[in-house]
């Protein structure tokens, strides 16, 4: 897979409160993106990314994966909202500047539910994981920019 659209058309999120830059890979159940902290980020709190945006940038992670599968059907790209976060570790908040790398993969998926586990490396020390149950809302599209 070369050719990955643009990012805001994967996900709902608009910026200022993007926490993806770019989409490296994409299997059935897997998704791997990268992203960069930058100063301006809204979940940067003085000079480490907060534990919230980890968090979100795995939720981020899983939006991509979803949005590239529907896309790749023909179909519009749904609005999700995080249900749960389940065994939640966190062991360094990066630092501005750092590059994130985030592995999703899905678990199980029922209907407009999935259940995901996901990793953020930062420079190929994980720093966080989780596991989250994502519900997606039925009939609810955001339009690509």
């Amino acid at each position: 897979m070369s050719n990955f659209p643009n990012i805001l058309s994967l996900i709902p999120q608009r910026p200022n409160f993007v926490m993806v830059d770019e989409l490296v890979n994409v299997t059935d159940d897997t998704c791997s993106t990268k992203f960069t902290i930058r100063a301006d980020n809204v979940l940067l709190d003085e000079n480490s990314f907060s534990e919230g945006g980890l968090v979100e940038n795995i939720a981020q992670t899983a939006a991509a994966h979803a949005g590239f599968v529907a896309l790749n059907k023909n179909e519009p790209v749904k609005t999700g909202f995080i249900g749960a976060v389940t065994n939640l570790k966190i062991t360094e908040l990066p630092s501005n500047g750092s590059l994130l790398e985030t592995n999703i993969k899905i678990e199980n998926q029922i209907f407009d539910v999935t259940l995901i586990s996901g990793q953020v490396s930062c420079e190929g020390r994980l720093v966080a994981s989780c596991e989250m149950k994502i519900f997606l809302l039925p009939d609810n599209k955001i339009t690509s920019k």
